[in-house]
């Protein structure tokens, strides 16, 4: 030991002082969930816009029910045309 009360600190020592500073920790957990369900979350919107923009691009257009002779009547007689027969 030294007279002017000085002591050597032995150095697993300092790995313990340096493991209490803010700079020598590591992430922390709620950051890491955050960071591992927003990407999850981002990968399945980017997914999906991929996936709508190929089905749009490769899938046949969607085919329109046939209008049944009811609904034809009924537009006919809103607009003022009557319809054949009548």
């Amino acid at each position: 030991m030294e007279a002017d009360g000085d002591f050597d600190v032995p150095p697993s020592f300092d790995r313990v002082n340096a493991a209490r500073d803010g700079a020598a920790q590591g992430f922390n957990p709620g950051l890491i969930v955050l960071l591992v369900i927003g990407g999850l979350l981002l990968a399945f919107l980017v997914g999906n816009y991929v996936l709508y923009t190929y089905a749009q691009k490769t899938l046949p257009p969607k085919k329109k029910k046939p209008v049944s002779k009811k609904k034809m009547k009924k537009e006919r007689l809103k607009q003022g045309i009557s319809a054949p027969g009548e």
